[in-house]
């Protein structure tokens, strides 16, 4: 009963705080003046990252860099595969090619840079100094570029219209706080109900508590499609992989460097093409991504979890 309970109260934080996050980002970018891409791909990115950022500080403090490394490469995988194929599953979601063309160089250096920095499985201080860094400058440069936002939010975004920009910010860390809550109530509540029932522990990590950790992702992502504003959902995938590789592996190597012992190559080539073959997929596809192109990404994702999970990779 208590696991149930815990299920039922994570699906009702999540959906509030999946709507208040975005109707409070909304609000933001109307207020600011400033596009929702811009919102997605730094304050709900932000905000998106920092459950990584602790088990990744943590995991380094610990001694388990491998479990470091691991988190950031598998998010970043979910939240292409994952989080973009169900959301473009459910509504089409699609991005305007002048800032396709200004937001995606960040993102394909950020994805590159891992690739190289990581290649000898060590970051020391001085690349985690580098990264965060250009972390600032990624920051800098978004906000250098305003691209002004005057549409006036729809009828679902009335939630609060009256109040002012702090009042909106207070929503979204509203929104973010039951978001992970949610999130963590569902995957306790699952994982000790599947437990129960003798299912592996190992399917439900590639399940319950895979899926669980990109709920907020996903959640979010899902609400702001459905309303109407895609640009903030795919935009908070681009921004979340950038902090992820930037702030996330930034600042945990410049607290804790990193030396991993296990063979990583082949995940960072892996997460490395799938940005790449991303970018191209939306440039060259119409600068959106369908029920199509949501299957394909999906079928990815599980290929690749499933490979990983037999050990073939």
């Amino acid at each position: 009963m208590i696991d149930l309970v815990k299920i039922i109260s994570g699906l009702v934080l999540l959906y509030y705080g999946g709507n208040f996050l975005v109707t409070g980002s909304v609000r933001l970018a109307y207020f600011l003046k400033i596009s929702l891409f811009l919102v997605g791909s730094t304050v709900i990115a932000f905000g998106t990252s920092m459950p990584e950022l602790a088990v990744s500080l943590l995991a380094a403090i610990d001694g388990t860099p491998e479990l470091a490394m691991g988190n950031i490469i598998g998010s970043n995988v979910a939240n292409i595969c994952l989080v973009l194929g169900l959301t473009a599953l459910i509504c089409t979601i699609s991005i305007q090619p002048n800032s396709l063309k200004r937001e995606s160089p960040p993102l394909l250096f950020a994805s590159t840079l891992i690739l190289v920095l990581a290649w000898d499985m060590q970051i020391n201080r001085y690349e985690g100094i580098f990264m965060s860094s250009l972390l600032s400058l990624y920051i800098w440069r978004s906000f250098s570029h305003k691209e002004d936002y005057s549409q006036a939010p729809d009828e679902d975004t009335n939630l609060f219209a009256e109040r002012g920009p702090v009042f909106q910010i207070f929503l979204i860390v509203l929104g973010f706080i039951s978001l992970v809550g949610g999130a963590k109530f569902l995957v306790q509540g699952g994982t000790s109900i599947a437990l129960k029932y003798g299912v592996s522990e190992w399917f439900i990590g590639i399940t319950i508590v895979a899926i669980g950790t990109s709920l907020p992702e996903i959640v979010s992502s899902l609400i702001a499609a459905k309303r109407g504003y895609a640009e903030m959902a795919i935009g908070n995938i681009f921004g979340s992989n950038i902090f992820n590789i930037l702030m996330v592996l930034g600042l945990t190597s410049t607290i804790q460097p990193l030396s991993i012992k296990e063979p990583i190559q082949s995940d960072l080539i892996i997460v490395t093409t799938i940005t790449w073959f991303l970018v191209a997929m939306i440039k060259y596809g119409n600068h959106s991504i369908g029920k199509q192109k949501s299957i394909l990404l999906l079928l990815a994702y599980f290929l690749y979890i499933g490979l990983k999970g037999t050990g073939n990779l």
